[in-house]
């Protein structure tokens, strides 16, 4: 092996993640990370990407210095390359203090905090109330979380050991027949910052710097057709994360059309490209000539919003929870908000958040497309005929 060789072993094997098999979603084992420092010497997020063939979106982790040390919001995967962006923040700023696991449903978070404390032995690990897990309600210590260090989050924040510098709240756990759904959200005071995991998102017109460093799923997506060639150029990009963003937020949107097996088979045929890593030039997709529309009702100038999945399967089986826990989110004086997927961080306040609920008192009044949610309407539907899922509530 020559030296080229042994530094491109040595580059690949920094974004190594070994335990990608557990959850094997894309890019599989091997992972990227993108620090930024969101607020000087106080804030930054660490970016990865993870998604279902190529609906790629970032996946976020936090850390805030304290006082006492760094805390984790969200962990991501602990490759070499994400521990050593980490380790440069301890020399400077302190050991990591806390790893907050900020969900209970969310196997995608979940699966990185048993592994990423064990990378900071001195971390105490808190976990929102009422985690259970999927086909086999194990132990946290079975799913690999270290049984001496992990603790759950008082109901009450000030019980918290940060009390003094974050507030959180909990929502949660909304029943969802085979499981639950739960989330809590963090206040760092003196940053005015404000941390969620899945409730509110904003998406940016242009496609995050971390998706970027392999563009080949955004290109996949800006296809129009198994036959087409497309070249690699930003209004490619932007178009293939445009509509991997629709993919993403409503599986699939009234401006996507699902082609014929019979013609999706002729066309990967002559495809240029019937390798596996293009599908074989299957492409099962036809987008209609107005998609553009429906994906800037959904970016809305940056607007803040509850992701369609969200609204249509979950929260509105809560909408008095929801809407409590958005009130006490909203009477917090934060400036930022940090969520764990789309873009971060969002320059918004109380106001802004709070509206992203109306939702659920205000029916009908959404901006997104109400067509756009049919597929996830006829989802609900079945679930809810099925006695898979308790039925959608309204607020009293």
């Amino acid at each position: 092996m020559n030296v080229q060789d042994t530094l491109e072993k040595t580059h690949l094997n920094d974004f190594a993640w070994w335990f990608w098999f557990v959850v094997p979603l894309y890019p599989f084992s091997k992972r990227q990370t993108i620090r930024k420092e969101v607020i000087k010497d106080t804030v930054w997020t660490f970016d990865q990407v993870q998604g279902i063939f190529y609906v790629v979106v970032p996946i976020r982790m936090t850390v805030v210095k304290l006082e006492q040390g760094l805390l984790i919001y969200a962990p991501v995967a602990p490759t070499p390359e994400c521990i050593r962006l980490v380790n440069e923040l301890v020399a400077e700023h302190g050991d990591v203090k806390y790893i907050i696991l900020p969900t209970i449903s969310g196997i995608e978070h979940k699966v990185f905090v048993g592994p990423f404390a064990r990378r900071f032995p001195n971390a105490q690990v808190f976990v929102v109330p009422n985690q259970w897990s999927f086909p086999l309600n194990l132990p946290l210590s079975w799913l690999g979380f270290p049984r001496d260090r992990t603790h759950v989050l008082p109901q009450d924040s000030s019980q918290a050991p940060f009390a003094d510098e974050c507030d959180y709240a909990i929502l949660g756990a909304i029943e969802l027949g085979p499981g639950r759904f739960s989330e809590v959200a963090f206040f760092h005071k003196k940053s005015q910052t404000l941390l969620v995991t899945d409730s509110v998102v904003s998406v940016p017109e242009e496609p995050p710097a971390i998706v970027q460093l392999d563009p080949y799923p955004l290109l996949f997506h800006a296809k129009d057709s198994a036959t087409d060639a497309i070249a690699d150029n930003q209004a490619n990009r932007r178009k293939g994360w445009q509509r991997t963003a629709l993919f993403a937020l409503y599986f699939r949107p009234s401006v996507l059309d699902v082609v014929g097996w019979g013609e999706v088979l002729r066309k990967a045929i002559i495809a240029p490209d019937r390798s596996r890593k293009n599908y074989f030039g299957l492409f099962p997709f036809k987008w209609t000539q107005n998609w553009q529309r429906s994906f800037d009702a959904l970016c809305g100038n940056g607007r803040l919003f509850v992701a369609p999945i969200l609204q249509t399967l979950i929260l509105n089986r809560a909408p008095k929870e929801t809407i409590d826990w958005a009130n006490k989110v909203a009477s917090w004086n934060f400036e930022w908000i940090i969520p764990c997927h789309f873009d971060a961080p969002i320059k918004a306040r109380s106001q802004q958040f709070r509206q992203a609920f109306d939702f659920l008192e205000r029916h009908d009044t959404s901006p997104l497309p109400k067509e756009d949610f049919q597929l996830l309407k006829d989802i609900d539907a079945g679930l809810s005929k099925l006695g898979i899922v308790p039925p959608p509530q309204h607020k009293s």
